[in-house]
């Protein structure tokens, strides 16, 4: 858990640090994420990374609070509006202050726990270890909004492996949550980053999924299309799992439109 905290961390920092230098201006703008804004991404990470806190020390705390957006969902509000209101009138600056506290404390809290802890949180609960994942996954895409509107070419990490995990282990998930009967297999999984080779689903013959760990990412966290990616697929489960892959939690979305946005990744 340790290294996985500490792993989160440096994503939770490496962002913060690019979004405090931004000027008002680049704080208002737009990015391909439903049009938010780069104060909207922001705001939306700190509040879950808040609701986490609350689901580490609660369950019953964060399970109310759940409820209550929830409802507020329900009645049409958009979760960028709830986020938005919840930090109405908190300067930029004093917003990242704010998530910079959130998410240590969450991580501090979570560096102690078993890694097979079980805790609430919206979708299926999740192992304390999964959670830490899903958190950096929801910071690394979150993230990526906010580099591509201010046309920021990022440099792959170590850091994707646990992103390239988590997109191989919800390849149920992204058919269940469509209301979809899974492959009885999932596709064999070759990604590269820098030197190393990382594989999953070794044996397995219903295809394969082969590519830059990068552009893996971007695929099953619905930053890029698929054809606007150097990822290869063989067999028909692999094209469609990449179709509709989603490693996060929340109803089924459709990723962007092929050549809204081309990958630019290096190995």
């Amino acid at each position: 858990m340790k290294q996985l905290c500490d792993d989160a961390l440096n994503e939770y920092r490496e962002l913060a640090d690019c979004v405090r230098q931004l000027s008002v201006s680049e704080w208002q703008r737009r990015t391909d994420f439903f049009g938010w804004t780069v104060q909207d991404e922001i705001a939306h990470l700190l509040l879950f990374d808040e609701l986490a806190v609350v689901a580490a020390d609660d369950a019953s705390a964060f399970r109310q609070s759940q409820g209550a957006i929830e409802q507020r969902l329900a009645c049409g509000e958009q979760i960028s509006e709830i986020a938005r209101r919840e930090y109405a009138g908190v300067a930029a600056g004093a917003l990242v202050s704010r998530w910079e506290r959130a998410f240590t404390d969450l991580l501090e809290r979570f560096e102690r726990l078993d890694p097979v802890t079980r805790l609430p949180w919206f979708g299926p609960d999740m192992s304390a270890r999964s959670f830490v994942t899903a958190r950096l996954m929801e910071t690394w895409a979150h993230g990526q909004d906010i580099y591509d509107a201010l046309g920021v070419v990022r440099r792959p990490t170590p850091r994707l492996k646990h992103i390239a995990h988590l997109g191989v282990s919800t390849f149920r998930w992204s058919y269940v949550v469509r209301g979809q009967q899974p492959p009885e297999e999932a596709p064999r999984v070759e990604l590269r980053s820098g030197g190393d080779i990382w594989t999953w689903n070794e044996g397995s013959r219903s295809g394969a999924v082969r590519g830059p760990a990068m552009d893996f990412c971007l695929v099953v966290t619905q930053r890029r299309n698929l054809a606007d990616t150097a990822l290869e697929t063989t067999g028909l489960v692999a094209a469609e799992w990449m179709r509709i892959a989603q490693c996060f939690a929340g109803p089924p979305e459709q990723g962007p439109a092929p050549g809204a946005r081309k990958t630019s990744s290096r190995d």
